[in-house]
């Protein structure tokens, strides 16, 4: 389980502020699927992600579940809530067995003149900014196809890594609609994929659905590359 001191913002402290943040942390461990927070709880603490994976995510009126990000270890949570005194926007649940470490926020104001700490919580919350900003952007603008081939292109490891039903939820789809598009895109030449392993075939294919919002769109691309390599249905 990490310690503060090895986080890197927690690194330019004093001794004496680090032994004070130490003494003063609350350290919870969880099990796979428990939830740390819900969405619309409130909290005077930082929550920092001290061993294994959280999932945050907000869930519609019809009890559906927006994935926001998933979260590893060292990963700052609810410092826009805490600094706002506003309640969490998202619900965050432990993905794995791990640990989070609670400090009490009127901590970290104490530290606030230190630059270097200071300017970890900002890099931290301009990347959530950022983060939010490619969230809109997928969940508003791209179709089902374009969020799988956008995966593809962006992440491709994480084919290897998870299980279908994970990436799935990942994108905010179904399972069922995650397996059709990649069966399409199998049928089409454009990947492939057998038992976790993920081969792109065409990636002119995939930037044009990205591109275009639909794998309509990229038929002359895919024929052309199918007649260059001499693909068969």
């Amino acid at each position: 389980m990490l310690k503060l001191s090895q986080i890197d913002m927690f690194k330019t402290l004093s001794k004496e502020n680090l032994e004070e943040l130490n003494k003063n942390l609350i350290i919870r461990r969880y099990k796979k699927n428990s939830i740390v927070f819900y969405e619309g709880d409130n909290s005077d603490y930082l929550h920092i992600v001290l061993e294994g994976r959280v999932k945050l995510y907000k869930t519609t009126p019809k009890g559906n579940q927006i994935q926001i990000n998933i979260l590893g270890e060292s990963s700052l949570i609810g410092e826009y809530a805490c600094f706002e005194k506003q309640p969490f926007p998202a619900t965050c649940e432990f993905i794995e067995d791990g640990a989070m470490g609670l400090l009490p926020f009127v901590y970290i104001y104490n530290n606030l003149s230190n630059a270097q700490f200071s300017l970890e919580i900002i890099k931290s919350l301009t990347a959530k900014v950022s983060l939010l900003s490619a969230l809109v952007h997928k969940e508003t603008v791209l179709s089902s196809e374009a969020k799988v081939a956008d995966l593809i292109l962006k992440k491709p490891n994480i084919f290897n890594r998870l299980k279908n039903n994970e990436i799935a939820s990942i994108l905010n789809l179904t399972p069922e609609t995650f397996s059709r598009i990649l069966a399409k895109f199998k049928k089409e030449g454009i990947i492939k994929y057998q038992k976790h392993k993920l081969e792109v075939l065409n990636y002119p294919a995939l930037n044009v659905i990205v591109e275009t919002n639909t794998i309509k769109d990229c038929t002359n691309c895919i024929a052309q590359f199918k007649e260059k390599i001499g693909y068969k249905d």
